[in-house]
């Protein structure tokens, strides 16, 4: 269970990294709030922050029901993988949105593994 919360954790300080790099990209283009567009750069580092906030939602349940039901091994796993694509994700819509498929496709395939594993825990045990 302790690498599944070393992976909880990571994702959430990774977010809050994100979240920090969008706020000094709205600084640097001068773009007060609520604004949200008028600089490029920044509207892709609000798009990565809202992005992760999106994916966060189901991923960060599925680790820790994946840890109780199926194995906390596979969910750390999962997690990692899930952290690893975040920072693909970013790098590669940072550079130029249309190249951000990888670390997109990896990010789902981490999530839905964990969907996979968390369903199939649970039904077994239920059984």
């Amino acid at each position: 269970m302790e690498f599944a919360a070393l992976a909880t954790v990571l994702i959430l300080i990774q977010y809050f990294a994100f979240t920090l790099m969008c706020g000094i990209a709205r600084a640097k283009a001068g773009i007060s709030a609520p604004a949200c567009s008028g600089d490029e750069q920044f509207e892709r580092a609000f798009r990565v922050q809202q992005n992760t906030l999106e994916q966060l939602i189901m991923v960060l349940p599925a680790i820790w029901i994946c840890a109780l039901f199926f194995r906390p091994d596979v969910a750390a796993i999962c997690g990692v993988v899930f952290f690893v694509a975040r920072f693909v994700y970013r790098a590669s819509y940072m550079n130029d949105p249309k190249t951000r498929t990888l670390g997109m496709s990896i990010g789902l395939l981490a999530t839905l593994t964990l969907f996979g594993t968390s369903l199939w825990g649970i039904v077994s045990k239920m059984l």
